[in-house]
């Protein structure tokens, strides 16, 4: 795995000089289009992913259901993550795909805004909450399922500029 554009860090930004948390000073920033994408997966039994993708859960439609949720929560990252700004995010996309060899499930959330900082964390959150829905929609027939591989895959724009995640 290589990481691309990763720029030493000299200090953690979310503490002030006395070691003391703080919301960062964004202020000064320039506003610019910043894009994250998220990626991450729960693994699961292959009769519960086929209960998923035979749209047979009781409690309705996993995956879309799950895609709201994600969505939603990105949109509410600065009250989950204490020190993350409020953003006004102008685009969010959820896609999951279905791995019947590995019997999983795959998303990955892109999330975008115009803003002085990045979407990393909205990108997570919403990766994170959109698995969370899968395993409460199926846990009374899977309590055994596992999330795993949750990562920023790449992010665009600000002072820092462009990053990936390359494998």
């Amino acid at each position: 795995m290589t990481i691309e554009n990763s720029a030493p860090a000299d200090h953690l930004t979310h503490f002030d000089s006395s070691g003391q948390a703080h919301m960062v000073d964004v202020g000064a920033k320039t506003e610019t289009h910043r894009i994250a994408l998220a990626s991450g997966t729960i693994r699961m039994k292959p009769e519960t992913l086929a209960i998923i993708t035979g749209g047979t859960a009781k409690k309705g439609d996993v995956l879309g259901i799950a895609r709201i949720a994600a969505i939603m929560a990105s949109k509410r990252t600065s009250d989950l993550v204490p020190l993350c700004h409020p953003l006004a995010l102008t685009r969010v996309t959820v896609d999951f795909e279905t791995d019947v060899a590995a019997s999983s499930v795959h998303c990955k959330a892109q999330v975008e805004t115009y803003g002085k900082t990045g979407v990393e964390m909205e990108a997570l959150t919403a990766v994170q909450v959109g698995l969370l829905t899968v395993y409460d929609m199926c846990k009374a027939v899977d309590r055994g399922m596992v999330m795993t591989d949750i990562r920023v895959m790449e992010k665009h724009g600000g002072k820092s500029g462009d990053w990936s995640v390359t494998s």
